[in-house]
């Protein structure tokens, strides 16, 4: 039986703004079914290079193919869920009204499925409640309902957990699992290490090019260190009290 196909493929991807590199030649590829962890310091190029996997930003060099698709590509925003870290929804539009409009402009049109997502995010009781009068997190719960309602086959999240409460992020991850396991490939960029051990395998990025990819495991015996934190701290070129290490080019 030949293996599937990749759901992400990227090439010598590259950006640039003016002069800053932020994307240095990244290669790439991710197996459906799985979840992939993204980490890195702060300004490491994660976020821009998810974005041009969403097709939302165009790479100077390089190329990047999503379900076999070159991106950007129209075709592909019904299969693809992207979670940016500032909520993308709209103040004036209660939860229902949100999802339901996401859901229509992916082109779904059942109320079950936003009637479970709003209930999956533990915002059922809100349903009729303008997203403005929602609290920081919910808003987040609700820019993350959003991005799933219409089922894609490729999430990309951004800090999908930044100020949800430890109990709903375990929800979330539970309903993570259970999209890998029905065939969605997920790639999460995150600072949280707990939810980085709970992907199938981490990439770990800085100054925009890839150091270090395998299991936690494996990314712990790399850094020579007993846990993920330390690890993340290693690879990123910083001390055990977050200070630059001396001759490290950051």
């Amino acid at each position: 039986m030949n293996p599937p196909a990749p759901a992400v493929e990227a090439s010598g991807l590259r950006k640039s703004f003016g002069t800053v590199t932020a994307v240095d030649g990244i290669d790439l590829v991710l197996e459906p079914g799985r979840i992939y962890g993204l980490l890195g310091p702060n300004g490491s190029g994660k976020t821009t290079f998810i974005r041009m996997l969403a097709g939302l930003a165009r790479p100077t060099a390089g190329k990047a193919r999503v379900l076999g698709v070159e991106v950007p590509d129209r075709s592909l925003l019904g299969r693809i869920g992207y979670m940016p870290q500032a909520e993308a929804i709209y103040p004036e539009l209660s939860a229902a009204e949100n999802l339901s409009f996401f859901a229509r402009l992916e082109g779904r049109m059942d109320r079950g499925v936003i009637d479970r997502t709003l209930e999956l995010v533990e915002l059922g009781d809100r349903r009729n409640t303008p997203a403005m009068h929602l609290s920081g997190g919910m808003r987040r719960r609700l820019s993350l309902a959003c991005t799933l309602v219409h089922e894609p086959a490729v999430l990309l999240l951004d800090e999908p957990t930044v100020g949800v409460d430890p109990a709903l992020r375990a929800q979330f991850w539970a309903h993570f699992r259970r999209l890998a396991a029905a065939g969605a490939t997920i790639l999460v960029a995150s600072h949280v290490m707990d939810e980085a051990d709970r992907c199938d395998e981490l990439v770990f990025v800085r100054s925009g090019r890839i150091l270090v990819r395998g299991t936690s495991a494996e990314v712990r015996a790399r850094a020579g260190t007993p846990d993920l934190e330390a690890a993340f701290l290693h690879f990123a070129g910083l001390d055990a009290e977050g200070r630059p290490l001396a001759g490290t080019d950051r």
